[in-house]
């Protein structure tokens, strides 16, 4: 499958992997990184060194900015903003302001989510629409609100576990009554 770029978008970066599409209007800076088989929508914008996996799918009007690093198979809703300055002015701008942001595998973040920087998402994590992500999320988190909050945790289909198989002293073992796949959660993230 080869790369289509939409003949409005202007890519500046030539680091963009093979069958992955960038739609209408999107802008991909210079120094970016696309990975294979992401699928950019309408208006996105990539600033210079962002670094976007493989499958990634990033819905329309989303912005990424220096400092986000996405990693595979991640869904980004529309119009999700990543910051990247945990002071801003506009009077003062450098490079070492930047804070990192990381996305880990699989992690699904909602229409119109804010995450501000310094955080991490974990692995198959998800972010409910509208939320403010202002922490790190542990893996198969299920958070929103503003401040999103921890509200449970998710199986790798993105359905809320509920059925507890296994309650040891350093995990729980759910079973997904969706799906049937088991989800060890890690005890530390509960308090």
């Amino acid at each position: 499958m080869s790369t289509y770029i939409h003949p409005t978008a202007i890519v500046e970066s030539s680091d963009v992997g093979e069958g992955t599409r960038i739609w209408h209007f999107v802008h991909i800076r210079e120094g970016a990184r696309i990975g294979r088989n992401c699928n950019i929508g309408k208006g996105v914008y990539v600033d210079t060194g962002v670094v976007i996996g493989n499958s990634v799918k990033i819905q329309n009007f989303a912005t990424l900015y220096r400092g986000v690093v996405i990693e595979d198979d991640v869904f980004i809703g529309p119009a999700v903003v990543f910051t990247n300055d945990l002071y801003p002015r506009a009077f003062i701008w450098g490079d070492e302001k930047i804070v990192e942001t990381k996305v880990r595998r699989g992690a699904s973040i909602g229409a119109n989510s804010t995450i501000v920087c310094g955080v991490e998402i974990g692995e198959y994590a998800m972010v409910g629409a509208g939320s403010v992500v202002t922490k790190s999320i542990p893996p198969h988190a299920l958070v929103y609100g503003n401040p999103a909050r921890l509200r449970g945790f998710v199986c790798y289909c993105g359905r809320k576990l509920e059925s507890v198989v296994e309650s040891g002293e350093d995990s729980i073992t759910y079973t997904c009554n969706h799906c049937g796949r088991s989800v060890v959660i890690d005890r530390r993230w509960m308090d």
